[in-house]
This record gives structure tokens, C-alpha cells and sequence, in this order.
């Protein structure tokens, strides 16, 4: 009974023993010069639900690697390896996850040795002089910069007191402005031969007839009708009527008026008026122009007389 227990208890042993392991490391060589390359394989003993994470070193250098192979019913992966320092390196255990378990591989010791190198087979040369490195845009750069501010500089100094002087003296005025009233009339006559709203451009045109009109208000009466809204400006025009300070009907005012409505309406609201009513603000346009005057000053010594 005891010799059966024995047998059993030796085979048991001799089966564990003999079991492959579920990870795996192997190098093709232990000793390798500086610079020299060897092959790690890693094999694991499982094909589902394997995780190889990134090889840890200490020492050595990954040179390249193989994707994850299938042999057998085993998964491999392969890397080439090497060193540039000399001494005794260890591949330390990696951890490999098979089915969410971890297994360890075996550490692995690596001996870099350094090249020997056989002095008296060594040429000696004699030393050279010291070249001088070849001359680069930045050598000059400081040079060229204070070269482009000079030119700049003297260009600047030409204009100034050369080609301005001459401009300013063929750019001598040689015109007249003209008043007012007779630069509201021409530019009038200018908008019309644009033919704005005959070509479907209604906006542009009531705004270039709103901004003549505007414009005289405001070289004739002197006043910033450019800036001012709708409403400030009739109400401006009502409070010089009311202290006689120009001179206009009530019929030129309410021209005024439904003028710079209908063009808020078409450059805000969209508004689109008919050839007719058009052709109607243009007239009103030249009359208000014609019509809203300063009341002129009367002297003293006229009105003694």
C-alpha cells in the first residue's frame, strides 16, 4: 500500500513538472558587443483574450518588432533588441494577461561588451589647421537690415521733399466749389443717369437721393444732417420753423418727411415702390432742395432805410 501511494505521489510530481508554462521569453544569445542586435521572442501558450503590453527595458533598446503571431495554438511576438552601454542587463518579467489573469515571464540576463580596438593597428594622421566655416545669410544679416532702413529712409526723404512738393503743386486747386443748392442739382442729374432703380437697385438709389438731399440740408443750414436719424432731423427742420429761422412751407416739410420715410422703408424694411411713386421722390427730392432756403439777414442799416 505504501509503494502504491509512492508511485502515485513520483508520477503526480513528474506530471507537474513537465507541464509547459502559460508564458514564455527567449533570447538567441546572451553575449553581444556594443551596437549588436539579438532576437526576443515571447510566446504564450493561449490564442483568446491575450494582452502583451509594452516591453519594459532597462539598458536596452527596441530596435524593431513583429506583430502578434499565431503558431500552433500559441501566440508569438517577436523584437529585435540591442545596447549602446557595456555591462550585464537584465530583461526584467513582463507581465502577460491571459483571460484576465496575470502570468510572469522569466527574467532574462543580456552581457554587452565594448569593441576592443588594437591601438598600434590604428593610422595616425597629422593634425589639421582650424577651417573656417563657410560664410551663411546670417553673417550678413545686420548689414542687410541696416542697408534696407538706409534705402527706406532715403526714399522717404525723396518723397517728402521731392515727389509731394511737385504734387502739391500740380494738385493746386483748380476748381470752384460749387454752392449748395447747385451741387444738390448736379449730383441729382448724376443719379439719374446711373439709372439705379430702372436695373432693380432701389435700395442704393434712395439711399445716394436721401444723402443729396441730406447733404444740402447740411451745407445750406449748417447743420450735421448726415448723422442724424429721420425723426431728428424733421424735428430739428419744425423747431426752425417755429423760430423763423429758415424759410419753407409746411408742403416742402411734409415732402421732406414722407421722402426719408419711404427710404428707411425700403433700405430696413424691404419696401419696394412702384416707377411712379419713384419718379415722384425724385421731384419731390429737387423741390425740397429748391424750396428749404435760411431766412435770409436783414441788416440795421436796411431796414432804417
Amino acid at each position: 500500500m505504501k509503494k502504491q501511494i509512492l508511485y502515485i505521489l513520483l508520477l503526480v510530481s513528474t506530471i507537474s513538472f513537465a507541464q509547459k508554462p502559460m508564458v514564455k521569453a527567449e533570447i538567441d544569445t546572451i553575449n553581444i558587443r556594443i551596437g549588436e542586435q539579438f532576437n526576443l521572442k515571447i510566446s504564450v501558450d493561449e490564442t483568446q483574450n491575450v494582452i502583451i503590453p509594452k516591453l519594459e527595458l532597462r539598458g536596452l533598446e527596441i530596435i524593431d518588432s513583429t506583430k502578434t503571431d499565431t503558431v500552433k495554438n500559441s501566440l508569438i511576438r517577436k523584437y529585435i533588441l540591442t545596447g549602446f552601454d557595456s555591462g550585464a542587463f537584465y530583461i526584467p518579467q513582463q507581465q502577460i494577461f491571459v483571460k484576465n489573469q496575470a502570468f510572469l515571464t522569466d527574467s532574462l540576463l543580456v552581457n554587452v561588451a565594448t569593441i576592443a580596438i588594437d591601438t598600434t593597428k590604428v593610422k595616425k594622421f597629422p593634425i589639421k589647421s582650424i577651417k573656417s566655416e563657410p560664410y551663411t545669410f546670417d553673417d550678413f544679416r545686420i548689414y542687410v537690415y541696416i542697408l534696407l532702413a538706409a534705402l527706406a529712409i532715403i526714399g522717404f526723404w525723396i518723397y517728402w521733399f521731392v515727389i509731394r512738393k511737385r504734387k502739391e503743386e500740380v494738385e493746386e486747386a483748380t476748381y470752384r466749389a460749387l454752392p449748395p443748392y447747385e451741387e444738390a442739382i448736379f449730383k441729382l442729374n448724376e443719379l439719374d443717369e446711373k439709372l439705379l432703380w430702372q436695373n432693380n437697385k432701389v435700395k442704393e438709389y434712395y439711399s445716394e437721393l436721401t444723402e443729396i438731399v441730406r447733404g444740402y440740408i447740411e451745407r445750406e443750414l449748417k447743420v450735421p444732417a448726415l448723422e442724424k436719424t429721420t425723426d431728428q432731423v424733421l424735428d430739428m427742420l419744425k423747431d426752425f420753423k417755429d423760430s423763423e429761422v429758415i424759410q419753407t412751407s409746411e408742403d416742402t416739410i411734409k415732402k421732406l418727411r414722407d421722402l426719408l420715410r419711404e427710404a428707411d422703408l425700403v433700405k430696413f424694411a424691404k419696401s419696394k415702390p412702384l416707377a411712379l411713386e419713384i419718379e415722384e421722390d425724385r421731384k419731390d427730392a429737387q423741390d425740397i432742395v429748391s424750396s428749404l432756403k435760411p431766412k435770409p439777414i436783414i441788416e440795421e442799416d436796411d431796414e432804417l432805410e
